[in-house]
């Protein structure tokens, strides 16, 4: 049995990422299952679908006023440099350490979906982003100045918390 399941917990209700996300879980768990020859083909699907999804979000964020290297994108980069060294260093042999890779981004993924992209999909609907067209629908909502940091310190810090200033307001 996987270490991660997709659970309706972690559904954002955007489903360019929810898709993307029960993709990530599925690929984790065959990487999980996989025999030791299957590894790293398995490994290297999981990579790419984590980088694919990462770039897609990151975009999201560009285009939606984030400060290209706010915490959320910094994270990201981290976590995709180190599956990649996973990759790297498993096929050179180092099985056992992908094999602990996949356990601990079993863990990691449900916390990130909470803390990060729950945050980031707050601040999509701020704005009225349309993560399909990639459209601001809301203009006069996005930040005054970029994002920074993990964007607790904007409108978009709480699920489900609508922002109370608006660029309109501010400069009303």
């Amino acid at each position: 049995m996987p270490t991660l399941n997709w659970s309706d917990d972690m559904a954002l209700d955007v489903p360019l990422m929810d898709d993307d996300h029960k993709d990530i879980i599925a690929l984790l768990a065959a990487a999980e299952a996989a025999n030791n020859a299957a590894l790293i083909p398995a490994w290297q699907r999981l990579v790419e679908s984590m980088a694919k999804h990462f770039a897609m979000e990151d975009q999201w964020m560009v285009d939606t006023g984030f400060a290209s290297d706010n915490c959320h994108s910094a994270q990201h980069k981290i976590v995709l440099d180190i599956v990649k060294d996973g990759a790297i260093k498993g096929a050179l042999g180092d099985l056992g350490m992908v094999r602990q890779m996949t356990r601990e981004l079993a863990g990691w993924l449900p916390m990130h979906v909470d803390a990060m992209d729950s945050v980031l999909v707050t601040h999509l609907r701020n704005v009225g982003y349309d993560p399909v067209s990639r459209t601001v629908n809301k203009p006069t909502a996005m930040p005054m100045e970029q994002v920074q940091g993990c964007g607790s310190d904007h409108r978009c810090a709480t699920k489900g918390v609508e922002s109370t200033t608006t660029a309109a307001e501010t400069t009303a």
